[in-house]
């Protein structure tokens, strides 16, 4: 991997589970690809989205991902099944009062 994209990505185990993240913050490149990826953003609207990442921080995130997609489509799979355990442990009380009619 490039001296760039190691220097700009860091996994450190107690911050953010390990996961892959821009150096000095707490944005993971899974937060980064999600927006890219799936919203349509470019890097310009990312770093709107994230104001204190510079331009290349976001290049390296995706750089980091297009040479380890593999390791970020498993942590995507990882918070699709962590969403599904807590929507079935904790059920939507709004979605239950919409069908079941105000009391």
């Amino acid at each position: 991997m490039a001296a760039v994209i190691t220097d700009r990505i860091t996994k450190t185990a107690d911050v953010c589970g390990g996961k892959a993240c821009i150096a000095g913050h707490r944005i993971r490149v899974l937060d980064i690809v999600l927006r890219h990826e799936n919203l349509g953003m470019s890097a310009d609207e990312i770093v709107a989205d994230y104001p204190q990442l510079s331009l290349s921080d976001v290049h390296a995130a995706l750089a980091y991902y297009f040479d380890n997609v593999e390791e970020i489509r498993e942590d995507v799979r990882g918070n699709t099944d962590i969403a599904e355990q807590l929507r079935a442990s904790l059920p939507s009380k709004l979605k239950a009062k919409l069908l079941n009619g105000a009391d």
